[in-house]
């Protein structure tokens, strides 16, 4: 069941059973009264639940779910949520994204999550290991965390919730990160801006690393260089680049912009002996993405196979020149394979003529 309320009032029913209700899904609602929702989802009353989606609630405040049944949970832009506790034994997939983070209230997040069988982990919030407690979660195989700002304003302190995160985590196959430069606006601002990667010290154990990359027209070079020589352990990399649609929304950065320092990423090699996949979506065919894409053949020495999806405006003469490109940084036993879309939606598998 699916409701979009427009923001109207809702005040739930103190009492009542859904015996049936499986998957609700929840948009746009005002919550008062003395009945809250996770009261309301909770076993005794929705004893078949599975599928929870909250998205764009007021009026949260203190959400405690005891919940024999659920499988999903995602809590999405739900500004003023104060407090969050979750029992779900049965739990496999959890994505909490900006209900704490916001600068109306900057009070500590509090949150107590049990949920031993859970899979996949989206935290994409505000973290503090002394009032978040995780639980135990020895199933855990997805972790996937908040933005993590290449360069940062004075005064802009973002990193550190993403920083205690990826710390307070050991041992995960999947790790999904993303890489994006301060907006314009606030770097506008807040001033003079720092390069942040050296804070990032450590990175959980993975074997699968997606790489979220918002560059803006920036080099993202060494911020991903910086990443890959922390986790050398990957066997799997997939970089997703944004995906506008228009690439005039990207100018290139200036000559000497901070964005290619340090410049050792360029020179400096790693050893990734142990990844053999790579996939590229969104490529734009900038200097940035060649430089980045040569240096992954470098470091990658057992590589098996890249996929490469251009960006949605590229035309098959200009992924014919980019194929031409790659194929010239490429060793003869990798298999590659490009894509194309056709009407900016139907991705088709690209074969240059020669």
């Amino acid at each position: 069941m699916t409701l979009e309320l427009g923001f109207l009032s809702l005040t739930l029913p103190p009492s009542g059973v859904f015996a049936r209700l499986t998957d609700l899904s929840l948009d746009e609602l005002h919550l008062h009264g003395p009945c809250g929702i996770g009261e309301a989802v909770s076993s005794p009353r929705c004893p078949s639940l599975q599928i929870l989606k909250v998205a764009n609630a007021q009026g949260l405040g203190n959400f405690a779910i005891h919940s024999e049944s659920l499988l999903k949970i995602k809590l999405e832009k739900s500004c003023g949520l104060q407090q969050l506790t979750i029992v779900a034994p049965a739990l496999k997939e959890l994505t909490v994204f900006y209900c704490f983070a916001h600068d109306s209230d900057p009070s500590q997040p509090v949150a107590d999550i049990a949920a031993p069988q859970l899979v996949s982990l989206h935290w994409r919030d505000a973290y503090h290991p002394s009032s978040i407690q995780f639980g135990e979660m020895a199933q855990l195989e997805l972790l996937g965390a908040t933005f993590f700002l290449v360069d940062e304003a004075d005064g802009y302190e973002h990193n550190r919730d993403c920083v205690r995160l990826l710390r307070h985590f050991e041992d995960v196959s999947t790790l999904t990160l993303e890489l994006a430069y301060m907006p314009e606006d606030i770097e506008e601002d807040l001033g003079e801006h720092h390069y942040l990667m050296e804070d990032m010290t450590r990175l959980p154990y993975v074997t699968f690393l997606t790489l979220l990359i918002t560059a803006k027209g920036h080099s993202f070079g060494a911020s991903s260089f910086h990443v890959l020589r922390t986790c050398t352990s990957i066997r799997k990399l997939m970089l997703i680049f944004s995906s506008s649609l228009d690439l005039e929304a990207e100018p290139a950065c200036a000559s000497g912009c901070f964005c290619d320092h340090p410049p050792n990423w360029k020179t400096e090699e790693i050893v990734l002996n142990r990844l053999q996949e790579v996939e590229i979506s969104y490529l734009k065919g900038t200097e940035h993405d060649f430089a980045l894409v040569k240096r992954l053949f470098s470091w990658a020495t057992a590589l098996k196979t890249m996929t490469i999806s251009f960006h949605r405006s590229i035309t098959e003469s200009m992924a014919k020149e980019f194929c031409q490109r790659i194929l010239g940084f490429s060793k003869p036993d990798i298999c590659l394979k490009f894509y194309v879309y056709h009407h900016f939606y139907k991705k088709v598998l690209y074969v240059p003529e020669d």
